[in-house]
């Protein structure tokens, strides 16, 4: 019988009882039996030795078997078992050509290796073919009755048999019909199946609870080839589709799926070696589970090695990626599918508990990759939440409502984010990885209020500075009886505008009233710290401030004009006026005046350093009485407000006094005058030999003593040394031209009058620089004179 199909054969156990088990493997590869799942079958042929096995096998399935040679007489062809893929058979028929029985090579007695490869057969098989000849049948001794008691033995020692087709071949088929001979040889085949000895649990069990029985004939290869040809045709057609239902091994239970197929021969061979009773259930289940752990382990290698996963997994270290949930569903689905694929005919039970392990294993593999897709979804939803907050800020839209927008917007960015990245086969909780979002988006947000509200009150605060810090200063330093209630006033409107733009602009944060009414004292706080702070300030520089007081009043007059002294001024006048409000401006910078309290300070310490009776009575010696100011507190005054203690104003007016007597006094030091006639006796003795020089000296002195006067250098400087320089530079210039041209009308007048004149003039000049000298001389020393004497007629 030709086909184009190639023949693929091997020893599948040797005569030695040993399992070649690569070589299967190789042919299972060869002929791709683990493609098939359940879709095999296995025929396996028995019978005793000489018989045509082999040869029937040839005909029958296109096979490659050896046939023994008739011209070298009966003997052993075939040693252990032999299997082959039949050509051309679907679906794929597997066949196996077990050594005949009954050879002489083994003996009488070793029958050990015939009832291993029956039971084998058996167990592996979904039909048996058991060749015997014709002349057999019907006779007790026949040759086939030992084989069949084999059979039946050996199947008493499956646990739970499989259901076999035990196809019966009559070999050289005399002209008795068929219908003839089935009868006889299944009434002999149920006698021996009867007289096996049998499992309680099968005392009664008929024999087609195991077997399906089937007789064919077949005429002689030898003497009618032809005819045992087109019989041996006819007979493979029964082999096509024989695991469907009707087929010859359609109602076949417990078969073991292609895949592990070499697998399951291999444990069966080895516990039948081991002379072990074999239970098929449980061979059944240690074969899906080793075969099942092998599919689940190749999909795991093939999972990490895959270049789809592998290419995910890098990219993912490094940045977020577009539709990675659906990716990696895909490279899952797609492994789980592959093992359902090639494990879906092994037990159920194993078949799904290794599933189960294998997809926590890549699940476990590929949480990793998760958790960083998580982590770079999580810090990306945070940055354009701070970038889509601050353009909001920055927008002009109230920070709660801002806050509340971008929160909600960018939660439910994440939530989609998580959708596109969520593993459908994990049940892993997001909430942890939501949460810290949440947090780190409400701790942004408390960061950025925080900051806000600390750049709107230090805007305030610093307003408040520009406000109320000049303002407080010039009050101060002009300080009079309207200067406290003009700062009251002026802190009161700066106070007001400052709190109502505060509290205006934190009308957006949607904060509590407590903490609002808060932050708005804290601001009306800060507000009069500026100025207690500005009024300490100006206190420490109260000296300085009274001094000035005292030289600008005594050198100006009423118009605040350099006053001209001809003579005719009351010095004294002068110099109590100027006194008086240097005592002033000491009593105004002694407290801080913010509330409505009133006090006695003035009236204090113009008692105590002013009145000459106050101060006769505390000079004499011989009166003792009370000293206001020999205190650390005023009255009514609370310490906290006390800028310059009673005890420092004595001080500080003392000092006063002090340095206007040194301004009184025009000689240098007496080591100043010792060092003068020293080092200047040569330039005193070059005067005395040129007495021309001393008429030089006395006509330059008048001249600058003139420009002294005209220019009043000592009041312009009082201002600072740059604006003093600007204004001289200013001045000079039309100041000198002016002289010239006094001292040019001078020269026009005639000659009688020239004498006259410029004696008059001269004496005018001298007159007005010594008055200027002894005015000043005359003032500070009236200010020690009307303290330390009592007027004239009191």
């Amino acid at each position: 019988m030709a086909t184009t199909e190639e023949c693929h054969s091997i020893q599948l156990i040797d005569g030695d009882g040993l399992f070649n088990d690569v070589g299967t493997d190789r042919l299972i590869k060869e002929i791709k039996l683990a493609e098939c799942g359940l879709s095999y079958a296995v025929v396996a042929i028995m019978g005793p030795q000489s018989s045509g096995k082999s040869t029937l096998l040839n005909h029958l399935f296109c096979t490659n078997f050896r046939e023994m040679d008739a011209f070298k007489g009966r003997s052993q062809t075939t040693k252990g078992i032999w299997m082959a893929k039949c050509a051309g058979i679907e679906p794929c028929t597997l066949v196996m050509d077990l050594e005949g029985t009954d050879g002489r090579e083994r003996g009488e007695d070793d029958t050990a290796f015939e009832k291993q490869s029956a039971l084998f057969a058996l167990a592996v098989s979904d039909i048996v073919l058991i060749n015997m000849w014709c002349h057999d049948i019907g006779r007790e001794q026949a040759a086939n009755k030992p084989l069949l008691k084999t059979v039946f033995q050996v199947m008493m020692r499956l646990f739970s048999p499989r259901k076999t087709t035990l196809m019966f071949v009559i070999r050289d088929k005399t002209r008795t019909p068929l219908e003839n001979l089935e009868p006889v040889l299944r009434e002999d085949i149920q006698k021996i199946w009867d007289s096996v000895h049998k499992p309680q649990a099968h005392k009664e069990t008929p024999l087609s609870e195991f077997f399906n029985l089937e007789v064919v004939a077949l005429s002689s290869y030898e003497e009618k080839e032809e005819q045992f040809k087109e019989q041996v045709a006819n007979l493979r057609q029964r082999f096509f589709h024989s695991i469907a239902p009707g087929g010859l091994a359609g109602d076949r239970r417990g078969v073991v799926p292609a895949s592990g197929f070499s697998f399951s021969a291999q444990q069966i061979w080895k516990v039948i070696k081991e002379n072990k009773d074999l239970d098929l259930p449980a061979h059944k289940v240690m074969v899906a589970t080793v075969r099942c752990e092998e599919i689940a382990n190749e999909k795991y290698a093939g999972f990490t090695a895959n270049e789809s996963w592998c290419l995910l997994e890098e990219a993912v270290q490094s940045g977020p990626v577009a539709g990675f949930g659906k990716k990696l569903n895909s490279i899952l689905y797609t492994s789980l599918t592959e093992y359902d694929a090639e494990a879906t005919y092994f037990d159920e039970g194993v078949r799904s508990a290794k599933r189960k392990q294998l997809e926590e294993k890549l699940l476990q593999l590929v949480q990793p990759a998760h958790h960083a897709m998580l982590g770079h979804l999580r810090s990306g939803t945070l940055e354009k939440f701070k970038e889509a907050f601050d353009k909001a800020l920055n927008g002009g839209d109230g920070f709660s409502v801002a806050a509340r927008n971008c929160t909600e917007a960018y939660m439910a960015l994440f939530d989609e984010g998580y959708a596109d990245a969520v593993v459908e086969l994990a049940n892993w909780d997001s909430s942890k990885v939501r949460d810290k979002l949440r947090r780190d988006i409400d701790a942004h947000v408390a960061s950025v209020r925080a900051a806000k509200l600390s750049e709107l009150t230090s805007s305030y605060e610093a307003k408040l500075n520009e406000a109320l810090s000049g303002p407080v200063e010039a009050l101060l330093d002009g300080a009079n009886n309207d200067t406290w209630p003009s700062i009251k006033k002026l802190l009161r409107r700066e106070t007001e505008s400052a709190v109502s733009g505060l509290s205006d602009a934190l009308s957006g944060f949607d904060m509590d009233e407590k903490t609002k009414e808060k932050m708005l004292t804290s601001l009306e706080d800060h507000a009069r710290g500026v100025v207690e702070a500005k009024a300490r300030e100006e206190a420490g520089r109260a000296l300085i401030r009274m001094k000035d007081r005292f030289s600008t009043l005594f050198s100006h007059d009423s118009d605040s004009m350099p006053r001209v002294w001809t003579g005719k001024e009351d010095i004294r006048a002068i110099t109590k006026t100027a006194r008086s409000a240097s005592l002033k401006l000491l009593s105004v910078m002694a407290a801080i005046r913010l509330d409505d309290n009133a006090d006695n300070i003035e009236n204090t310490l113009t008692s105590a350093l002013v009145d000459t009776k106050n101060n006769a009575a505390v000079t004499d010696r011989s009166i003792t009485t009370f000293d206001p100011l020999a205190s650390s507190t005023w009255e009514q005054v609370p310490p906290a407000k006390t800028l310059i203690t009673p005890v420092q104003c004595k001080s500080l007016w003392r000092q006063f006094r002090e340095a206007n007597k040194r301004n009184n006094n025009w000689l240098p030091p007496p080591w100043a005058i010792v060092a003068l006639i020293v080092l200047g006796f040569n330039e005193f003795m070059t005067l005395l030999r040129n007495p021309l020089y001393v008429g030089v000296i006395f006509v330059g002195f008048l001249i600058i003593k003139a420009l002294w006067v005209q220019l009043d250098i000592s009041g312009e400087f009082r201002n600072g040394a740059l604006s003093g320089l600007l204004s001289l530079s200013t001045k000079f210039l039309p100041t000198v031209m002016n002289l010239l041209r006094k001292l040019a009308e001078e020269g026009q007048m005639p000659a009688t009058n020239s004498s006259q004149t410029n004696q008059a003039v001269a004496s005018k000049s001298f007159q007005n620089g010594s008055s200027t000298s002894n005015m000043s001389s005359s003032a500070s020393s009236g200010i020690t004179a009307s303290e330390n004497s009592p007027k004239k007629g009191e």
